[in-house]
């Protein structure tokens, strides 16, 4: 664990620790020869309980140190405030899970899909990858490759690339550079519905798992390559989506994108690689972890 921070044991840090709590810092605070000690798992946490607490003194010095005060600071002590600060935060994210809950209104969670069928994939050659792309004759074109991600077929389908969505996209969207997370939305939202076009057999699909399973295999591979970076998901949690993705082209190929979804793991893992190389050159200096 790495120390962030030491107070006097006479600061009240229980507001502050709450904020830190909503704010998705994980850390612990400890007694130690008669002071307070923030620990925390990574430099990421660090670096957020330092600038947190500079912000926290600055407005105390001007506000005074009621407990109120201290929640305003971080606006997370009412709903609205908090919406405002994640729509700050994820703009992207919330606006695809806007965009993916419209479309399935409009098509009744798919039923009817040929309300928007130019959302599905368009019909481009199949000869081979390189002849797809040079059937790719205008931006609009590009555009329909990706579009397949906002249809959805059911409830079930929807609720759970949602959900998965929000998870990697608040985490992951508000790290520097700011044009990365979009980046990797674009590619491997490609990557996972060229795959399911040329290897399915059909333009008849739909939903964000490619995307949902491209930001997994970014988030961990980052996370590996860069220590410092703040840890999204654990091993174990990456073990349970591979075992998921077996079981899904075991039992259910027929129905289930799986191609979809590998195409986007892989496409994660290069991109994330791709990514922890380049910035390990700009910076010349040891493996760190992204800017937040």
């Amino acid at each position: 664990m790495i120390k962030a921070a030491s107070l006097p044991i006479g600061v009240d840090l229980l507001a502050f620790s709450q904020a830190l709590s909503r704010l998705g810092v994980r850390h612990r605070i400890i007694e130690e020869s008669g002071r307070q000690v923030i620990w925390v798992d990574s430099e990421w946490e660090s670096r957020q309980v330092r600038e947190a607490l500079a912000r926290w003194r600055e407005f105390e010095r001007e506000h005074g140190p009621p407990p109120a005060a201290k929640r305003a600071l971080f606006q997370t002590g009412n709903w609205p405030g908090a919406a405002a600060r994640e729509a700050r935060l994820c703009p992207l994210t919330i606006a695809l899970m806007l965009a993916c809950a419209a479309v399935a209104a409009h098509t009744r969670l798919g039923a009817e899909a040929w309300r928007l069928n130019f959302l599905f994939y368009p019909p481009l050659e199949t000869g081979s990858f390189a002849a797809l792309l040079g059937d790719i004759a205008n931006p609009l074109l590009l555009a329909r490759t990706l579009a397949p991600m906002l249809l959805h077929f059911g409830e079930l389908h929807l609720v759970f690339n949602m959900l998965w969505l929000w998870y990697f996209g608040r985490q992951l969207e508000p790290r520097r550079p700011r044009w990365l997370y979009p980046a990797v939305i674009a590619l491997t939202s490609f990557t996972a519905n060229t795959a399911q076009y040329l290897l399915g057999g059909g333009n008849n699909f739909g939903g964000m798992s490619g995307v949902v399973y491209g930001l997994l295999g970014f988030a961990w591979i980052t996370q590996k390559l860069l220590p410092g970076t703040r840890p999204i998901l654990s091993d174990q949690m990456f073990g349970i989506f591979l075992v998921m993705l077996v079981a899904m082209e075991i039992f259910a190929s027929s129905w289930i994108a799986t191609a979809a979804h590998l195409g986007g793991l892989l496409a994660g893992l290069f991109l994330g690689i791709v990514a922890a190389a380049a910035m390990r050159g700009r910076r010349k200096r040891p493996w760190r972890g992204l800017d937040s």
